[in-house]
């Protein structure tokens, strides 16, 4: 499962919106769009600050 849908399943496991967790761990909305429309890929440094901000490993985004 590629990493920005495992990202929308914690959204919508924790009832969140991608701006308020943008505002939260500092990762701009634009950059949740890149990643989406796969104009990027998450830097490990950014899939830490969401494994912690959603309390899993961060091997929950790279394990398939």
């Amino acid at each position: 499962m590629p990493i920005y849908k495992k990202f929308e399943n914690l959204l919508l496991e924790n009832s969140l919106r991608v701006s308020e967790v943008a505002e939260a761990t500092n990762i701009s909305p634009s950059t949740f769009s890149d990643w989406k429309t796969g104009k990027s890929f998450p830097k490990v440094d950014k899939l830490q600050t969401l494994a912690k901000h959603f309390n899993v490993s961060i091997e929950y985004f790279l394990n398939e």
